[in-house]
């Protein structure tokens, strides 16, 4: 399923630098296009579970994708980034 700007969205894979985990949530803000033509990015928006701003990221496009209704979400405490 394709993404669209202002769509919650999952991770697909860990992101330690931000302290992020696949299957973490958060809001596409923004695509971005790769300065030498390789893969779009996208500009993600992370909040916590009660609706708090955490960061603001870009990423990979590959990176998310599109939540399905066969999934539940669930909480756990922010990672540290090291």
């Amino acid at each position: 399923m394709k993404v669209e700007l202002y769509q919650e969205v999952a991770l697909t894979r860990d992101l330690p630098e931000h302290g992020l985990k696949v299957g973490d949530i958060a809001m596409l803000v923004d695509f971005v296009p790769h300065p030498s033509g390789g893969e779009e990015g996208c500009v993600l928006e992370v909040f916590n579970a009660i609706g708090e701003s955490l960061a603001t990221i870009a990423v990979p496009i590959a990176v998310v994708e599109a939540l399905r209704s066969d999934e539940v979400l669930s909480v756990r405490p922010l990672a540290k980034a090291s």
